[in-house]
């Protein structure tokens, strides 16, 4: 899993907070900030991401009103991406703190459970 980046998003519908760590258990989360959702930002994003040293890519976000399109853009350029249930992403008892960047670090910790269907969209 050292070979492995994990980018969790918190994804709105005018931007997407990011956080990265890597594939070492109890390694670093870095939050790297707030960009706009729109596919040419994360198209960016995702090259400048990729940029790693031959490290692989796996994508999680919570799911949400803003459907599947950033899914199908992430996997379009070749990253896993899951998209994750909000019932299944771990919290700590009694934290009620839903800041982005909390979220987004929270979502970079959630196993997917159910691949997503190619044939369900929004």
């Amino acid at each position: 899993m050292h070979d492995t980046i994990f980018v969790g998003m918190d994804v709105h519908k005018a931007t997407i907070s990011i956080a990265v760590a890597d594939g070492a258990r109890g390694g670093e989360v870095r939050h790297l900030g707030n960009f706009l959702n729109r596919a040419d930002h994360v198209g960016k994003l995702v090259e400048r991401l990729s940029k790693t040293g031959g490290q692989r890519l796996r994508f999680c976000y919570e799911a949400g009103p803003c459907g599947y399109g950033l899914h199908r853009q992430i996997t379009g350029l070749g990253h896993e991406c899951a998209v994750v249930a909000p019932s299944l992403i771990p919290m700590k008892a009694g934290d009620r703190i839903k800041t982005d960047r909390a979220r987004c670090d929270d979502a970079g910790e959630a196993a997917p459970r159910r691949r997503i269907d190619r044939r369900l969209g929004s």
